[in-house]
Formats: structure tokens, C-alpha cells, sequence
């Protein structure tokens, strides 16, 4: 038998976010103790009073406790209870102090004042126009969700996609989901289509539904585009749909038809003369990959023969000409870099650290700039940009912001209508550019201007679909210098010497450091368990490097490793680290993720409405429990997010390898064991040690280092780019 409870939520002890999980300490009625309250409750604030069906029990560890089973809101009748309904943070706008005055002024009709004559709010001393406004549209929405997050959480969906829901669907979340609950897959971030799939199946969607089977052909399809390909063989995909779906081959090949009748993909014959793709027929697209990728290859063509807006020079005087103006004596590929810009429309430039490639970059701004040419400098992220611009003394740009991305406006507003306005266009750290990027930026290149694509090839390849530079330098329709020259200073740091090294498959020097004129700035500390390595890890960022080297634990030093679970992944480093570098207390939950002020985090998808792009790195400034906010600061520039929003962010003291790229540190720790064997791989290894400037120090085994150096087989991505371009 359920029994009946009623009270006004007191303190919450525990709420997650994205599951609506809460744990409270509810006042009841004749009872001098609160009743602690376990349940899913949506958007839990102290002051609100729960009507709750559930069943007592008692926990070994927290004594008693009420379980909540169903339970609806009541609206408070005292003037005690509205204000402290009011004051909870349920009403964005509405604070304790606000509250009370609004208590004071209106007393127990303040509801149906807010409710049927809001304006009158105004004659409340520091309420004014946009208060009222926010104060309604947040009391409107909290009517509105109520009934559609109860229906959500029937079917298991927490509060925080139950909240992304609302906003997406409004009012209609409800007959959307019930009709196709497999939009949520594609429509909502956060909500894959595992969970999409148990909606369906409560609502009672078969196996065999051709709904589920085309949503799973586009999850499998978008699954493997995360992984880095641009289109995946026929047959291979038609096993992973079995395989996950576990419905029968003709039923995925039924639906692989209906999909591709729709427009929704792409299907393509694969020329089997070309060794690689011998044994594949057929290549299945996403539509975008395969327009993108199509269009790529035009677009650099077009690019490649049209003819340049730059006049004609004498390019030997033009290179004597720098030499003296930068005071510099180039290597033989520096300076047949300099001259491939120069004489080609299109030109890539790569190369490892210490090769040179900020003086050829620097080199051909003076030279155009000369010309009195318009310049244009960009990388894919921000950190990456600034960085440019420290080392040109020109501005650059990420190329999203570049190309002047505009959520009202639908899309990037640089493109081939509106073209970028430059002669000469650089773009730094090419390697990360995938083919949806690398598409909208040829889109948005005057035909007849220089385009110089400058990175390293040995890196990891771009984190989204795509291994665009490579197949531009493999196609052999544009000219490729490669610089391999390391220059006298760069030779003298252990990590420049040691990261070529890695890139040629030779062990580094890992022997204790010596007192040759190399610098100190590249350690290994040999260490087999994990949990002494955590140990290890913790010290050195908290205590050893900052001691030694002066820098800060927080803004300074990064660790990078190659996995994400674990005892040394990624997720288990930033929880230690959290608690050891930032022991505040001012928190938020979202999920199993606890955000702390002051927490270094990252923002992981592009977000064009705020401008933040997958990747930066920023720091909490503030958390607002009343605005149910928090404020995190990238670069100086304060970013507001609401608490349904904090999917998008991870702590960052610890980030995985992939995702370090395009970024460097003044300091880098890299955890290395020999468990982790199957994911070591030389690109890697050596893309973590180059993201070092002034200090590596990598912790693990010799042989986990030997084992990743010696594999240079990286995971191969289907694309058909370098062929296209042929």
C-alpha cells in the first residue's frame, strides 16, 4: 500500500540535473524532524510544497527515508510558504529578497497577482519592465512543463533533457514524442538514440517498427561519422545495423532504401580498381559528407585554376628582399615554401615543431603585405588563433568567427555570395580542419585569391569526419612542401628532439637529464600501477611543477591522456584533480558531473547562439542557484549558462588527447601504461608531447611508450576526397 505525505521542501541535499534523482529534507506537519525524501522531482527548490504518494523505508546508512513514487506541487496558502516559494529560485528573477518584498506588498493574493495581474509588480520597489517580463516567461514555463516533464519522467527522461525538450518542442513535446519518439535522437544533444530507443519501446514501437530501423540507420551512420568517416561501405554498414538493432538483413536493407528514397542519405558506387576499397561496391553517405565532400573537391579544383588577384613578382628579389627585412637565413624548404606561395594558387605547407613554420607564415605576410594585398589569418579554434596572432602581430581569426557564423540568420554569412574580402588567406593547424569546416571555408575563398594551408600531418587527424589535409597532400594536385630541417634553438629542447624522435618510430631519451646544453624540459617518471601513477599525477600538478617551474597548477599545466575511464582516464583525473586544486564549495550538479567556482572546464559541442565552439577551455566565474545560472569566462568573455545547459561543458583539468588539439600549454603531464596498449598509436603520443611549450613530463612504462611509438597503424576513415580530387 502507498502511503500519502504532505510537506514543504525544507533543503535539498542531492538533485541531479539530468536525471531529476533527489534527495530532501521535506517539513511535514506535526512532525518537529524534517523527513528526508528520495525521488525523481522535477526542478526541486526549497519552499515548494510536495504532495507525494510513496512508501516508507529505512536505509542502513541514512536511517529513515520516504520514496517517492508519484507526487503533484500545491500551491502555498500562507504568506510564510509563498514567500519562501517565490524566494527558492524557481522563478528566474525572483530572489529571497525580491520575494519578501513582493510578500510584504501583496500578501497571500502575491500568486494571483503574478498570476492574472502581473504588471502590478511594478509598484514593488526595484521591479521594473524586464523584471516582470522575465519573471512571466519564467512562470508561464514552469505551468507549461509541469505536465509534459511528468510525461517525460514516466518515461525515464530526467529533468535536464525533460527541460531541452520543452524548449524544443513547447507545448507539442508531448504528441511529438508519443508520435516519433526517435526526433529526440537527432533534435535533442544529449539524447542518443539508446535512449530515444526505451521511450519507443515503452510507448510501445516494435523491433521491426520502420520508424526505429530508419533512426537507427541514421544513429549508426552519425555514430560512425564520430569516429571520423565520411561514408561507410554498404555491406559493413548493413552488419553494424543488424548487429545493433538486431532486426534481419532485409529489414535494414528495406529501410537503407526508404532512408536513401527520402534524401536523408547517399548511396554511391565505389570504384573497386582502387586497391583500398577492392573489396567494397557501394559507399553510404549522410547527404551533408557526401555533398560536402563532392563539393570539396570543386571548390579546390575551381580554386586551384583560376587565376590569382595578386600581381606577378620577381620572386628571387621578393625572397632577398625578407631575408633582410626579418634578419633571417632560410633552410632550403623553408625558403621553397616561400616560393611555392608565391607561384601557386594553392599551397600546404607541413611540418613538425621547431621546423619553421611561423617564419615562412611571417615571411609571406611581409612579402604580400608588401603588395599591398589584403591578408586574412585563421585556425579552427580560438586558442590555436590567439596564438597566431601572438607570433604574426596580425589579427587571426577561428574560422568559424571568420566566416561570421549567425544562428538568426540560419548559417555562415561568409560563402560564396558573400565571399571573404582577401587576396591571401592563411590558415595555421590545417590537420584539424573536417570536411564539413574545410567545405563552408573553400565556399567562402574569392576565386582568385592565395590560399596557404599551414600544419602537421603526423598529428592526430581532424576530431570530426574526415582526414582532409591528408587527402589533399596525397591527390598530388597541389604543391606540398614539407619541412623536416629542425633549426639551431628548437634543437636544443629535449621535447622538439624528442617529438621527432617519436614521429620517425624511435624511442625518446627517457634517461635522467644531464648536464649537456639540452634543456630540462622533457621527463618521464617510470611507474607500472595506476593508482600510485593517479598519485603521482596529483602531486605534480598541485605541488612539484609549480614548485620547480613556477607555474600555476589551474592555468598552466594540462594534463593530457589517452583514455576517458579508468584510474587514469579522463574522468577519474578531473574528479581527484578537482578536489585537490579547488576544494570550494559553491556547486552544482549536472548529471554525475559536480561544477564548482573557479573549475577549469570545456565547452564539447559547438554552441553558434553563445560563440563557443567544441574545445575551449574557459573558468566558472559564478553560480547563481536563483537564476538557476552559471557564468563561465573563455578568454576574458563571460558566457551565461542555464543549468539545463551544463551538458555542453567537462571539467578540463584533465582532457583527452584528440580533444588537445590545436591547443599548447607552457606544460603538459601525459599518463602512459601498457594496459592501454590498444589505444596507443604514434600519432598520439606524438600530437600529446607537441602540445608541450615549455615542459613534458609523461608518467607510466617504457614499454607502453615503446608499444604506441612502434604502431603507426592509425584507425582508418573511409573517404573518397583524394580521389575526387584526381
Amino acid at each position: 500500500m502507498l502511503a500519502d505525505l504532505k510537506g514543504q521542501i525544507e533543503k535539498i541535499t542531492y538533485s541531479d540535473v539530468e536525471s531529476g534523482f533527489t534527495i530532501a529534507k521535506v517539513k511535514v506537519d506535526g512532525q518537529i524532524e524534517p523527513v528526508t525524501v528520495v525521488g525523481n522531482l522535477t526542478s526541486p527548490m526549497p519552499g515548494v510544497i510536495l504532495k507525494m504518494k510513496g512508501e516508507w523505508a529505512d536505509h542502513p546508512k541514512y536511517g529513515r527515508q520516504f520514496r517517492v513514487i508519484d507526487y503533484n506541487t500545491v500551491v502555498p496558502a500562507t504568506i510564510c510558504g509563498i514567500k519562501n516559494y517565490l524566494g527558492s529560485g524557481l522563478i528566474k528573477g525572483l530572489g529571497p529578497v525580491m520575494a519578501g518584498r513582493i510578500v510584504k506588498k501583496f500578501g497571500v493574493k502575491t500568486l494571483d497577482i503574478i498570476e492574472n495581474k502581473i504588471e502590478k509588480l511594478a509598484d514593488v520597489d526595484g521591479i521594473g519592465k524586464k523584471r516582470i517580463a522575465m519573471i512571466k516567461t519564467s512562470w508561464d514555463e514552469h505551468k507549461d512543463i509541469r505536465d509534459v516533464m511528468l510525461f517525460l519522467q514516466t518515461y525515464g527522461v530526467g529533468t535536464g533533457y525533460g527541460v531541452k525538450i520543452f524548449k524544443q518542442y513547447g507545448n507539442r513535446s508531448i504528441e511529438i514524442v508519443q508520435e516519433n519518439p526517435y526526433c529526440l535522437a537527432t533534435d535533442i544533444f544529449g539524447i542518443g538514440f539508446t535512449i530515444a530507443d526505451s521511450i519507443a519501446e515503452k510507448l510501445g514501437f516494435s523491433k521491426n517498427s520502420e520508424l526505429r530501423v530508419k533512426a537507427g540507420i541514421l544513429y549508426v551512420l552519425n555514430h560512425l561519422a564520430d569516429k571520423g568517416h565520411v561514408f561507410y561501405p554498404y555491406e559493413l554498414l548493413v552488419i553494424e545495423c543488424v548487429n545493433i538493432l538486431q532486426v534481419n538483413r532485409k529489414t535494414v536493407s528495406d529501410a537503407i532504401d526508404t532512408v536513401a528514397d527520402e534524401g536523408k542519405i547517399i548511396i554511391e558506387d565505389i570504384d573497386d580498381s582502387i586497391e583500398e576499397f577492392k573489396a567494397y561496391n557501394k559507399a553510404v553517405y549522410l547527404s551533408k559528407f557526401h555533398f560536402c565532400e563532392t563539393r570539396i573537391a570543386f571548390l579546390l579544383k575551381r580554386l586551384v585554376c583560376s587565376p590569382k588577384s595578386i600581381r606577378n613578382i620577381k620572386v628571387d628579389q621578393a625572397l632577398k628582399w625578407v631575408q633582410k627585412q626579418l634578419n633571417i637565413i632560410p633552410a632550403k624548404n623553408q625558403e621553397a615554401a616561400i616560393r611555392a606561395s608565391l607561384e601557386n594558387k594553392v599551397v600546404v605547407i607541413t611540418g613538425g615543431p621547431g621546423t619553421g613554420k611561423t617564419t615562412i607564415i611571417n615571411a609571406m605576410i611581409k612579402i604580400f603585405a608588401g603588395l599591398k594585398t589584403k591578408i586574412m589569418l585563421a585556425a579552427p579554434t580560438g586558442r590555436a588563433a590567439k596564438q597566431m596572432s601572438e607570433t604574426t602581430g596580425h589579427n587571426a581569426a577561428t574560422i568559424h568567427r571568420m566566416l561570421k557564423f549567425s544562428v538568426q540568420k540560419g548559417g555562415f554569412q561568409k560563402n560564396e555570395k558573400n565571399p571573404l574580402g582577401c587576396d591571401l588567406l592563411i590558415v595555421d593547424e590545417a590537420s584539424m580542419i573536417d570536411t564539413i569546416l574545410m567545405h563552408h571555408l573553400l565556399k567562402a575563398i574569392p576565386t582568385g585569391a592565395t590560399f596557404i594551408l599551414v600544419g602537421d600531418v603526423n598529428q592526430l587527424p581532424s576530431v570530426g569526419p574526415g582526414n582532409v589535409l591528408s587527402d589533399i597532400i596525397k591527390s598530388g594536385i597541389i604543391p606540398v612542401v614539407e619541412l623536416n630541417e629542425i633549426f639551431r634553438q628548437a634543437r636544443e629542447s629535449r621535447i622538439i628532439i624528442n617529438a621527432h624522435r617519436i614521429n620517425k618510430g624511435i624511442i625518446p631519451d627517457i634517461k635522467a637529464q644531464d648536464s649537456s646544453k639540452l634543456k630540462n624540459d622533457f621527463y618521464f617518471i617510470q611507474q607500472e600501477d595506476p593508482e600510485k601513477v593517479l598519485e603521482i599525477i596529483i602531486e605534480l600538478v598541485k605541488e612539484r611543477i609549480p614548485r620547480r617551474f613556477g607555474f600555476n597548477s589551474i592555468e598552466d599545466i594540462q594534463v593530457l591522456t589517452p583514455m576517458h575511464k579508468g584510474v587514469i582516464g579522463a574522468e577519474n583525473l578531473n574528479t581527484k584533480l578537482q578536489t585537490a586544486l579547488n576544494p570550494g564549495k559553491d556547486t552544482v550538479i549536472s548529471g554525475s558531473r559536480n561544477f564548482k567556482v573557479n573549475d577549469k572546464v570545456m565547452q564539447i559541442k559547438n554552441n553558434y547562439e553563445k560563440d563557443i565552439f567544441n574545445g575551449d577551455i574557459g573558468r566558472i566565474i559564478s553560480i547563481s542557484a536563483i537564476d538557476r545560472e552559471v557564468i563561465i569566462s573563455f578568454d576574458g568573455r563571460k558566457v551565461t549558462y542555464s543549468f539545463t545547459d551544463l551538458d555542453e561543458i567537462i571539467l578540463a583539468y584533465a582532457v583527452s588527447i584528440h580533444k588537445s588539439q590545436g591547443s599548447e600549454y607552457p606544460a603538459v603531464v601525459i599518463p602512459i601504461l601498457t594496459q592501454h596498449y590498444i589505444l596507443l598509436q604514434r600519432n598520439l603520443i606524438y600530437t600529446a608531447v607537441t602540445r608541450g611549450i615549455n615542459l613534458v613530463v609523461m608518467v607510466g612504462t617504457s614499454k607502453a611508450l615503446t608499444i604506441g611509438i612502434t604502431n603507426d597503424k592509425t584507425q582508418k576513415r573511409f573517404t573518397y576526397l583524394r580521389y575526387r580530387l584526381l
